[in-house]
């Protein structure tokens, strides 16, 4: 005998069950992800959606009723991977800067798996002529598109929060490393306060050695230089013409 052939209802009936599954771990992740955030408005922002979790497990088990089926969840290997992806992050990201941003990515990573799972279902229940169904569905459905722009809001508040704190850091790198520049010369200027007071130096040799070689030239000339030598012969001419002129004057009168 061939196997019954699968239909459209009980596409929608296994994957009422899929969701049930998702729900009931995502209340569990939410509360490790509210207790692991750092920041006030994401861990409010957990808290909150663990409370409509919890709505929406309500939701769903009245769609079970609807289409008189036991509400029973079936194990989603899709939602346990991704469920265990957080929790491994959780733990290598734990208390670090980029913790909260880590989390909201690995939480939304669970939302836009649901969000298409609800809207699958919502569509289904269209099809299906279940209006009440698809109406619990939608409002599900709403919540988690919600819940999902709240947390690329939130991502982007706490990427510029770090960046800015990241700027005053450097920032304050900066004028700290200025103020050490200022009170300490450079090489070049080190150099050049040298030289200017090597240069300041030398006139004042210079001076000194010009002193010395004029008493040098002084000396010369007491000590029988040139021009004190001219100044004897003169002397000696003069001596010699006044005795010459005296001896005739006596020859003279005689």
């Amino acid at each position: 005998m061939p196997a019954q052939q699968k239909t459209l209802a009980d596409a929608f009936h296994e994957t009422l069950k899929d969701v049930l599954f998702a729900e009931r771990q995502s209340v569990r992740g939410l509360a490790k992800a509210a207790k692991a955030a750092q920041a006030p408005e994401l861990k409010e922002a957990f808290e909150t959606h663990r409370e409509e979790s919890s709505g929406q497990i309500e939701r769903l088990t009245r769609v079970f009723e609807i289409v008189g089926k036991p509400a029973r969840g079936k194990t989603c290997e899709a939602l346990q991977g991704l469920t265990a992806e957080m929790e491994e992050q959780l733990e290598e990201f734990q208390g670090s800067p980029a913790a909260d941003a880590v989390l909201i990515a690995a939480a939304q990573a669970i939302e836009h798996y649901e969000i298409a799972r609800y809207g699958t279902l919502k569509a289904w229940a269209l099809q299906l002529g279940l209006e009440e169904a698809a109406e619990l569905l939608g409002e599900t459905l709403d919540e988690e598109k919600r819940t999902d722009e709240l947390l690329t809001r939130l991502a982007e508040e706490i990427s510029n929060a770090e960046a800015e704190a990241g700027e005053e850091v450097g920032e304050a790198g900066e004028r700290k490393g200025s103020s050490r520049k200022a009170s300490r010369p450079s090489g070049a200027e080190s150099r050049i306060k040298a030289s200017n007071s090597n240069g300041a130096k030398a006139p004042a040799g210079k001076r000194s050695e010009g002193k010395s070689s004029e008493g040098k030239q002084s000396e010369g000339r007491s000590s029988g230089g040139k021009p004190a030598g001219k100044s004897e012969g003169k002397s000696a001419g003069a001596a010699r013409a006044g005795a010459q002129g005296g001896a005739k004057s006596g020859k003279a009168r005689s």
